[in-house]
């Protein structure tokens, strides 16, 4: 019993993992034969695995769309958020190979209703560059906000959102993830101004806004939410004057630190930001250049702080500094 209950399970990976096989090659990846493979199908149906003959030479299978994902049984919005990590993590040096296959396993079985969400989250999404890590908890978003934000993105529909106190109407475009948040790309319909709306701070109102045909952004959708979110996206924000010409400046940063102005020929402006003020002293930290903080006030007094802990850091046990 126990070697047929490992022969279902290895039966079960292999239809999972393609759309389509052929019944002699099932018996030879399994090491039985084609008769054996006809009863391990018939087991699983019994089971409720929705597995369908294929007419072809020799026969073949396919696992059908089921109502639920056993043996998982994974809601909707849980299918979604492990087939949106599984993707993320195909990037991950080390697991992408394993990652992509679990994802093309998950794919094959999900219901109708649910690939469709997922091929519109993929479609209207994309990730900004990877920066540095952050001391602040990450913010909770509901898969389940996602997906309704890419559905109305593929319709054309607006939406009517409060959105940091206030009341929005918003055209929405592209949903990009950066530095573990959520952004909606999206035009304000009052003012006509394009920005990058933190998902997690959006509380969608019913009923939405009206239908709008969508135009070509003038822009490239992800630089333009690492450059706004620079600007005006984060919990701290930091204007540094840098002793070094813009060139060399964006030669020492990452993408998703900020952006530079020249300022003269040997001078530069860095807009920064991040979670809190020990991110934005680490970034700073990271530059290797001389630089003074024009704001925010806050970063001032953090630095002192910090001055103050590494001199005492430097002293020697019975020595003064």
């Amino acid at each position: 019993m126990a070697e047929t209950s490992g022969r279902l399970l290895a039966l079960l990976g292999l239809l999972q993992s393609r759309a389509d096989w052929g019944g002699a090659e099932l018996a030879g990846r399994l090491g039985v034969t084609g008769r054996t493979v006809r009863n391990d199908v018939a087991r699983l149906r019994d089971l409720g695995y929705p597995v369908e003959a294929v007419r072809g030479p020799g026969g073949r299978y396919r696992l059908g769309v089921g109502t639920k994902l056993p043996p998982l049984l994974l809601d909707d919005e849980e299918a979604v958020a492990v087939a949106v990590g599984l993707r993320a993590a195909t990037a991950v040096t080390g697991v992408e190979e394993a990652s992509a296959r679990a994802l093309a396993k998950l794919e094959q079985v999900l219901p109708t209703r649910v690939r469709r969400r997922l091929t519109a989250l993929r479609k209207a999404s994309s990730a900004g560059p990877v920066n540095t890590d952050s001391n602040v908890e990450d913010p909770a978003v509901d898969p389940g906000l996602l997906t309704d934000l890419a559905t109305v993105i593929g319709e054309g529909q607006g939406l009517r959102a409060d959105y940091r106190g206030e009341l929005r109407e918003i055209e929405p475009y592209h949903l990009v993830a950066w530095q573990r948040r959520w952004y909606l790309v999206g035009r304000d319909v009052r003012t006509g101004r394009w920005a990058p709306y933190r998902v997690d701070w959006l509380r969608l109102r019913v009923p939405g806004g009206r239908r709008f045909t969508p135009a070509e952004p003038p822009f490239d959708l992800t630089e333009f939410v690492v450059r706004e979110v620079a600007r005006t996206g984060w919990a701290v924000h930091a204007r540094l004057v840098i002793d070094a010409p813009a060139e060399e400046v964006f030669a020492r940063i990452n993408p998703a630190v900020g952006t530079v102005e020249p300022r003269g020929a040997d001078r530069s402006v860095l807009v920064t930001g991040g979670d809190s003020l020990e991110v934005v002293a680490v970034w700073i930290s990271m530059l290797g250049l001389d630089f003074t903080v024009e704001s925010p006030d806050e970063l001032v007094e953090h630095l002192r702080v910090l001055r103050d802990r590494y001199t005492r850091a430097l002293r020697r046990p019975g020595r003064r500094p």
